[in-house]
């Protein structure tokens, strides 16, 4: 008789069945169906006439989101991380001087990054719950000189949204780059990449677009592009005559290599990686769903959610955390009352009511909570639903509020304009 194999499992498991929850946190969000629905169709060689349609489609679909013209949008294959690394990594060589616009995780994750690669790294600071004043970033880029200047558009972390018109004109009379890391604002707030003068903006699709994470839309401009072919390197295994390597420096990743990616989605179809398809998929229908339901409607919808639930939580009696005057639409800090368990609350939620909140990182660890209406949960119901079940939460754990008086506030405040 056989021994069973040791590095076996004793059993198989079963298969997944995740409880139906609804996730209102900062992000990810429940997928839209019909990008589930999609990313169940038949998969194709990456080289078949209609997976590279398919490509096509996806570059013309995700422009007007950006807010662009630019002919390189097109998807990273990665979560909205590899977007952000193939942006820096590509930009950005060992010694160029950066200055990071920071206000919270993620103006920090961008120097994490850029460290790895070996920039020099200048900042130019806010308080989390604040924004960096257009000014202090013009007075930054004197002083710095940098290649490029990076931000974040919208960081969860701290709920707020760097205002952005203006930027790309200091950059570019100061002779830099401007990188946008808009992965919490794709989908919900308006993209304007022409008019900022962006030169590359990278998202994810799982916030506001209402899609799994898994692929980063990114679009990138001519000037931006120029700089990344003065770096082009191609694999020895799929080089082609009429392609010169640039007389830059090599890009410092292979996977995250623009270049190649960028050779990739173009018509010459250099093979870099095996597109992923059901990613790619689910990409083209979130974008679909978008620009169907119209971007000034998008927009407004994540407005109206996001107005509601902030009015529904200072009917509880409760503190929003940061500057209204900048506050993301689709993300929302609340202050954890005193004499009450944050954690406990989360988990009440999650257990009673199928409900996912958000937590917070550093210093508002343990302070605040992150309560998001984004994408396909950027709906009237489910922000009501998310409020009253946060209101049953807190009167059980013993604070006093009004019952109703957040849902009856949610109710008028979505409507307002």
């Amino acid at each position: 008789m056989s021994q069973p194999d040791p590095l076996l499992p004793s059993n198989l498991f079963g298969e997944i069945d995740p409880p139906q929850r609804l996730l209102m946190g900062p992000g990810p969000v429940n997928a839209h169906p019909r990008v589930l629905r999609a990313m169940s169709a038949d998969l194709l060689g990456q080289f078949d006439p209609e997976m590279t349609g398919y490509m096509n489609q996806v570059m013309a679909l995700y422009r007007p989101i950006f807010g662009t013209a630019n002919r390189w949008t097109m998807l990273v294959d990665g979560t909205a991380r590899a977007g952000i690394e193939a942006a820096l990594v590509s930009l950005v060589a060992p010694g160029d001087r950066v200055l990071v616009v920071n206000f919270g995780r993620f103006g920090l994750l961008l120097t994490e990054i850029l460290g790895r690669i070996g920039a020099v790294i200048e900042t130019v600071d806010a308080p989390w719950g604040q924004v960096v004043p257009m000014d202090a970033i013009a007075a930054a880029i004197e002083r710095t000189a940098p290649k490029l200047v990076a931000t974040i558009h919208g960081d969860t972390s701290t709920t707020m949204a760097q205002p952005l018109n203006g930027l790309g004109a200091l950059c570019h009379a100061a002779g830099a780059l401007l990188y946008v890391d808009a992965t919490a604002t794709i989908g919900g707030m308006e993209l304007a990449t022409d008019r900022w003068g962006a030169d590359i903006v990278t998202g994810g699709l799982q916030k506001c677009l209402g899609g799994p994470s898994g692929s980063a839309p990114i679009t990138i401009s001519d000037r931006a592009a120029e700089v990344i072919f003065a770096r082009r390197h191609t694999e020895a295994g799929i080089r082609m005559a009429e392609l010169a390597d640039g007389a830059g420096p090599r890009i410092g990743s292979n996977y995250f290599d623009l270049a190649m990616i960028m050779d990739y989605w173009s018509d010459k179809r250099l093979n870099h990686h095996t597109e992923a398809t059901t990613m790619l998929y689910g990409a083209r229908e979130c974008a679909r769903l978008m620009l169907g339901e119209g971007l000034e409607a998008r927009y407004a919808r994540h407005a109206a959610a996001g107005r509601a639930m902030t009015a529904g939580l200072r009917a509880m009696g409760l503190t929003v955390f940061g500057d209204d005057a900048h506050r993301m639409t689709n993300v929302t800090g609340v202050f954890i009352p005193e004499g009450v368990e944050g954690e406990a609350i989360r988990t009440m939620m999650r257990e009673a009511f199928e409900i996912e909140i958000g937590t917070a990182f550093g210093p508002l660890s343990g302070k605040i909570w992150r309560i998001g209406a984004m994408g396909y949960n950027a709906a009237r119901h489910k922000v009501l639903i998310t409020l009253n079940a946060l209101e049953s939460c807190l009167r059980r754990e013993g604070f006093a509020l009004a019952p109703g008086a957040a849902v009856d506030a949610a109710m008028e405040a979505w409507s307002r304009v």
